[in-house]
């Protein structure tokens, strides 16, 4: 990974660059008004371009689709559970005001900021993400992006992001430390997903989902270990988990409860 600025660019932006290079420890490259395309293949590595407003990332293997932050679906989901409307996700992880919240596999966080609008200032978000590029991606844009809402960008700020394996992470983590697990892993059908989101699959750490990291959220989880996963996945049936099926839905929520409420 390189780093670099916008075609139009200025001091304080090149300052910005700079500063990222160095949090990273990556090297900065001026841009010199050269395109993306000419620096990816001249320097045949994925390159972030810091902004006026956002950073994003080209990868070296899909330059098509970059990859940047944006809460995407969270924006009206959001808006419509305000509004008392219900929300799949929600019914299935069962989150209210003040329970914690473990996303082992966070992507661009859309799920997360759901989460968060329900639990509130009193729970806790911790979402887990392996590529350390993309983690840090996201852990400025959730900090920065103004949603133009106040509660989405409140949902934002509050969630803590941090750069591992999330089968490490879960093996250090106390017994039931979070209220509820969640694993939204690569789905082992493609779906269209939305821009922003395409290039992660350039990208992405790919590794399925093992017993162990089943076994150690049941362990971490004081509640339930939710999976989201295609309609047509084997993994609901792999790991044991009851299936909330929705009808002309992609995708489907699989539950594992450590008790009833």
């Amino acid at each position: 990974m390189i780093v670099t600025t916008g075609g139009r660019t200025n001091h304080h932006m090149i300052e910005i660059a700079k500063r990222v290079a160095e949090e990273l420890q990556i090297l900065y490259l001026e841009r010199k008004k050269v395109s993306i395309e000419k620096i990816i293949t001249a320097v045949q590595d994925d390159v972030l371009v810091v902004g006026k407003n956002r950073l994003v990332i080209y990868p070296l293997k899909d330059p098509s689709n970059p990859i940047f932050f944006h809460p995407n679906s969270a924006m009206f989901r959001v808006k419509r559970i305000v509004r008392g409307e219900e929300d799949p996700f929600i019914q299935a992880t069962k989150l209210k005001k003040g329970t914690s919240f473990l996303d082992c596999t966070i992507g661009l966080a859309s799920d997360s900021i759901v989460a968060s609008s329900v639990i509130g200032p009193t729970g806790r978000v911790v979402g887990i993400e392996g590529n350390r590029y993309i983690a840090y991606l996201l852990s400025i844009g959730l900090q920065t992006w103004e949603s133009g809402h106040e509660p989405i960008n409140q949902a934002m700020r509050q969630i803590t992001i941090i750069q591992a394996d999330h089968l490490t992470f879960l093996q250090q983590q106390t017994s039931a430390s979070f209220d509820v697990v969640y694993f939204d892993p690569m789905f082992e059908e493609n779906i269209v997903e939305s821009d922003g989101i395409k290039g992660l699959r350039s990208m992405a750490i790919y590794e399925d989902l093992v017993d162990e990291a089943i076994e150690q959220a049941l362990r971490v989880a004081k509640a339930r270990v939710v999976l989201k996963d295609h309609w047509k996945s084997a993994r609901f049936e792999r790991f044991g988990f009851t299936v909330y099926r929705r009808k002309t839905a992609k995708f489907h929520f699989g539950v594992i409860e450590k008790f009833c409420n």
